[in-house]
């Protein structure tokens, strides 16, 4: 079975990790997002997957290229030189569907049984299906509201909670059908949810949704993105820790070196090459990225480090975000938010 990983948007929510970096590449654990997404559909012997890439593209086909492999998995890379949307960009690349394939988005981190969400589709021998996840916030996702027998009645567009007609999300992880493309015109702007989800209904075609015990996150927002890596490394989502595991809560990538002074409590992530110094602390749920450098006295809680940043003599840090190689002054005290170098 073939996917397609959806990585060409902005992730402007994720402003400013996103001004650097392309949402995809975002790491969760010291791992991209989207390696994460590949890991997923390796495990569920998905043989080819492939990616449209369009924001910071480069940075992407500089870490996997046009082609690559993944645990016997074949990703290929496309650049897609003007948005299409979601379904417009899958449209793109029809040719390489010949049967039912997944789509998944390539910038949200998720453990869903693939296996079990095919094995749903084919039973119910549905053109589309959608894999569905209640939230609470109706008003940051787009709703659906299905019937007993997990048919699709009607969609409903990031409500407030006392409007919703349902808390049932749409994942933006589907299985389709090839013939559902021939729903999305050649070379126009084109998005599932808005514009062809709405043509099955209208059209009577056989669309359900499916809801299963499944991790997943949008990362929408900073905060977002901090709740993932401590849902990661807290035991919540089912995905890979990179580094040899210590104790409970303690992953220590190759080549990482930590004081034997050090103080660490919580779950923390210590990535490969990092160096943690003298009487250094690091509490609560921290992620210490490949190549980071923390000098002694530093204080950590709560807060990525993102590979090649570096922490000062005796600074403090909690609940921030510290972007690919920025260095923490020796003292400074920083309370929330994202660091990121200014070019």
């Amino acid at each position: 079975m073939k996917a397609m990983a959806l990585a060409a948007g902005k992730g402007t929510r994720l402003f400013p990790l996103t001004g650097e970096i392309p949402k995809p590449m975002a790491p969760v654990v010291d791992t991209p997002i989207i390696e994460h997404i590949f890991g997923l559909l390796a495990r569920h012997r998905i043989e080819e997957v492939n990616v449209n890439v369009h924001y910071l593209a480069d940075a992407l086909l500089a870490a996997y290229g046009e082609t690559s492999k993944s645990n016997g998995m074949t990703i290929n890379l496309s650049r897609e030189d003007e948005l299409r949307g979601t379904a417009g960009g899958v449209k793109r690349l029809a040719d390489r569907f010949d049967g039912t394939f997944v789509v998944v988005s390539g910038d949200a981190l998720t453990d869903v049984d693939i296996g079990e969400l095919v094995a749903f589709h084919t039973e119910k021998g549905a053109l589309a299906t959608i894999a569905l996840h209640r939230v609470y916030d109706t008003s940051e996702f787009g709703v659906v509201e299905v019937d007993e027998w997990g048919s699709i009645r009607s969609f409903q567009e990031k409500p407030t909670p006392d409007e919703a007609i349902s808390t049932l999300a749409n994942t933006g992880i589907y299985v389709l059908e090839p013939r559902a493309l021939e729903y999305v015109p050649e070379n126009a702007f084109f998005d599932f949810a808005r514009d062809i989800f709405p043509k099955f209904l209208e059209n009577g075609e056989r669309f359900f949704g499916y809801q299963g015990d499944f991790y997943w996150s949008d990362i929408g927002t900073l905060e977002a993105y901090r709740q993932a890596q401590y849902d990661v490394l807290s035991g919540r989502v089912s995905v890979e820790i990179p580094g040899e595991k210590r104790g409970e809560g303690l992953w220590v990538g190759a080549d990482a070196q930590i004081h034997p002074s050090a103080t660490i409590e919580g779950h923390v992530l210590v990535g490969r090459d990092a160096v943690v110094g003298r009487d250094v602390t690091l509490s609560g749920d921290v992620t210490v990225g490949t190549d980071c450098w923390i000098r002694p006295s530093a204080t950590i809680k709560r807060s990525i480090l993102l590979p090649g940043s570096s922490v000062g003599d005796g600074a403090y840090l909690e609940d921030c975000i510290v972007g690919h190689g920025y260095d923490v002054r020796p003292g400074e005290t920083i309370r929330g938010g994202a660091l990121i170098r200014r070019s």
